[in-house]
C-alpha cells in the first residue's frame, strides 16, 4: 500500500511538472520541534527531531507556484515525570502540496498535507515499546510558512505543520467508542538547495 501511494505521488509530481511554466527540483532538510496538541494533551513537552526529502517547485507565473514535497519527518512528544522522561517517537512520510506566493526570493507557503505513519514507539529510559498499532496510519494536516529562496541554489524556511486527524485509534467504551483528541504539531526550520530555472 505504501509503495502504491508513493508511486501515485511521484506520478502526480510528474504530471504537474509537465503542465507548469517552469519546474525546479530541490532537496531540503532541517530540524523540528514537535509535540502533541488537543484536549488529551496534558503535560506534553516539545522534542527535537529532523525532517528531510525532496520537492518540485512548479511555476504558474512570476508570483505563484505549486510545490509538492516528499519528506521523511520525525514527530512526537516528551513528558517529564520527576527525573524521568517518557519520549514518544513517531516517524512519517509526509506529502504536502503547497501554494507558494513569491516576491523576489521571499516566499509564503500554505497548503494541505497527508502523512503516513511508518513507525511509532514510546521510550522510558532504556525501555522501548512499539505502539504503532494503537495509532491511525494516515494523518491529514496543514502547512503554513515563509522563507527565502534563490532562483538557483540555497534557501531557508520556517513553517508550522499542524494536524487535523486525531492520532489514537477509537476504542470501544461500553456501548460507544472513545477517541482521544491528540494531534501532531511541529515547528520546522529547514534549508534547501534548488536546481533549474
Amino acid at each position: 500500500m505504501k509503495k502504491l501511494i508513493l508511486s501515485l505521488a511521484l506520478v502526480g509530481f510528474s504530471t504537474l511538472g509537465a503542465q507548469a511554466q517552469s519546474a525546479r527540483l530541490g532537496l531540503k532538510a532541517g530540524g523540528s520541534l514537535t509535540t502533541f496538541t488537543g484536549d488529551a494533551a496534558d503535560g506534553e513537552d516539545q522534542k527535537f527531531g529532523f525532517h528531510a526529502g525532496l520537492f518540485a517547485n512548479l511555476g504558474i507565473n512570476s508570483t505563484f507556484s505549486i510545490q509538492p514535497e516528499l519528506l521523511y519527518s520525525q514527530k512526537g512528544s516528551k513528558e517529564s515525570f520527576g527525573n524521568t522522561d517518557v519520549v514518544n517517537r513517531f516517524s512519517y512520510i509526509d506529502v504536502p502540496v503547497l501554494l507558494h506566493i513569491n516576491a523576489r526570493g521571499l516566499f509564503f507557503e500554505v497548503g494541505p498535507q497527508v502523512g503516513f505513519l511508518v513507525a511509532a514507539k514510546t521510550e522510558l529510559g532504556n525501555l522501548s515499546q512499539d505502539i504503532k498499532n494503537d495509532f491511525n496510519t494516515v494523518d491529514f494536516g496543514y502547512v503554513a510558512g515563509l522563507g527565502y529562496q534563490l532562483s538557483n541554489g540555497p534557501g531557508i524556511g520556517l513553517r508550522y505543520n499542524g494536524g487535523f486527524t486525531k492520532l489514537p485509534k477509537a476504542v470501544p467504551v461500553g456501548n460507544t467508542t472513545y477517541q482521544a483528541d491528540l494531534r501532531n504539531s511541529a515547528i520546522q526550520l529547514y534549508v534547501t538547495y534548488i536546481v533549474g530555472k
